[in-house]
């Protein structure tokens, strides 16, 4: 039984198209651009502006792991400040106002015993007037002396800063970045992968489409010829004018399903030349095929499951979570910096500026604002989670792949089975041709010996476009997609070769 994937490709052949301009761009379809299979797939990765964007993001991840290669250098930074700034200071004299005063008083009163005796009364009455003179000279003196100064300061700096020690913030930071760049590859790689998926979906789509309009007007010649010889069967009097009605409804039938498949095969064409950017119009040249041979077993595409793009980003995620836990991890411990400062305008600097400092700082938080603890906790949880996302991910595409392998092996059997069928239908109707002619099989008969030989024809390019959309499937879901080419060079079965 065919699936509902081939399905739903054949019977949009069956839709009916309201742009009359489908019909003119079908007969115009000799001056498109013929193209094989291989040349359309040189063509999809420049025509495909996803694939661009996915070029240009891995591009920036790969820009931006390089940045975090130099976190262990020196920040040197250049600054220049111009301040306007005043100055007040008050110094108390009142303390050494007073200790001046009492030392000069016993100064005095020990002068004149250093003079001889002579001398000691002319030297005592010196003494007495100065000692009496004290007062008023440190009274002079004021108890709180103030000093104001206000300047225009221009500071030129050079300051560096290196990490000397970041309990492994670093490492983790430079692993985070990498496991991006993991990311965006596998991301581009999956991108790739579908981008090949689309491409036999649209390049087979239009041989679907051109198939079945080769089929339906192979049906509507059959009905031709029948209705003409139906006519003359009229005219001998062997058969009624209600059989030649029959043949005459069946035979308008034919003619809306070929008029309706050459307007799919047209749309068919546009999405096609729309896909590959060749505003020209593409015809496809490479046939639909099928391979006798049974494809290899299933566990060849499942063994190679760790290099599928979904493994892939899945195990970079793990690995982005794993450098998450060491981020954490270095909040409990130290972190040392060398740092150092010039001041490149000396002459015109604060008195309080040094002309030059360096030195090394040493940080540890003892208490923080932020819970280290449930931080570290939801990080480990974070990369336990990663890690079952990405054993989850194998699981999921080891059962796309077995689901993949059985379309195809179950396209590939109906295809083949179908031979015999469109042999008998083929026979069938050369039979009841005859009879028809004779007089001797009802026109009823005919028609519905045409019809078999339609639908059976048109399963046969069901399961010839689910085989090949299938096998790119499974080729892309187990990152094989660059073998479809070789499926098809070596197929013994070629659909398109039969019009």
């Amino acid at each position: 039984m065919t699936s509902p994937l081939a399905w739903h490709a054949v019977t949009m052949a069956a839709l009916v198209c309201s742009s009359g301009a489908a019909i003119g761009q079908s007969i115009n379809d000799r001056q498109s651009q013929p193209l094989s299979f291989d040349a359309a797939l040189a063509r999809i990765d420049d025509a495909s502006p996803g694939l661009s964007g996915e070029d240009h993001a891995v591009r920036a991840s790969e820009l931006i792991a390089g940045a975090t290669r130099s976190l262990r250098r020196p920040v040197v930074s250049a600054s220049a400040s111009v301040i306007e700034y005043q100055k007040t200071l008050s110094v108390d004299l009142t303390g050494p106002k007073d200790n001046a005063a009492n030392a000069t008083t016993d100064f005095l009163s020990q002068l004149p015993g250093q003079f001889p005796v002579g001398l000691q009364q002319i030297v005592g009455q010196v003494t007495q007037r100065v000692g009496a003179a004290l007062p008023t000279i440190f009274g002079a003196i004021p108890d709180t002396l103030q000093y104001q100064t206000r300047d225009t300061v221009f500071r030129p700096a050079v300051t560096a800063a290196m990490p000397l020690y970041t309990g492994g913030a670093i490492p983790a930071i430079q692993a985070g970045a990498d496991a991006a760049v993991d990311v965006a590859r596998a991301r581009q790689a999956g991108g790739r992968d579908v981008s090949r998926v689309s491409l036999v979906r649209g390049y087979f789509g239009q041989q679907v489409a051109a198939q079945l309009t080769h089929s339906t007007r192979e049906t509507l010649e059959g009905f031709d010829r029948h209705l003409a010889d139906a006519k003359k069967l009229e005219q001998n009097g062997v058969i009624p004018h209600a059989r030649v009605l029959q043949v005459q409804v069946a035979r308008d039938a034919a003619e809306r399903a070929y008029v309706r498949a050459q307007l799919e095969e047209a749309t068919a064409a546009d999405a096609l030349a729309r896909l590959l950017n060749q505003p020209g119009g593409v015809n496809a040249l490479t046939p639909l095929f099928v391979n006798s041979a049974p494809l290899p077993p299933v566990s060849v595409f499942i063994d190679g499951i760790d290099a599928t793009p979904r493994a892939r980003g899945a195990d970079a995620a793990r690995d982005i979570a794993r450098a998450g836990v060491g981020l954490a991890k270095s909040r409990y411990r130290p972190q040392a910096f060398a740092f150092g400062s010039y001041n490149a305008n000396r002459n015109n600097a604060l008195p309080t500026e040094p002309d030059w400092v360096a030195g090394i700082s040493l940080r540890y938080t003892l208490l923080s604002n932020f819970d280290r603890k449930k931080s570290l906790d939801a990080a480990r949880e974070q990369e336990r989670a990663a890690a079952d996302a990405a054993a989850q991910a194998r699981k999921d595409v080891a059962s796309e792949i077995v689901r993949a392998w059985n379309l195809v092996e179950t396209a590939r059997r109906s295809f083949l089975l179908l031979d015999s069928n469109l042999a008998a239908a083929r026979e069938n109707l050369r039979v009841q041709r005859v009879s028809f002619f004779e007089g001797e099989a009802p026109s009823s008969s005919l028609v519905d010996a045409e019809a078999t030989l339609a639908s059976t024809q048109t399963q046969r390019i069901a399961a010839a476009y689910e085989y090949d959309l299938a096998l790119a499937g499974l080729l892309a879901t187990s990152h094989r997609v660059d073998d479809f080419t070789t499926y098809l060079a070596r197929a013994d079965r070629r659909l398109g070769d039969e019009k």
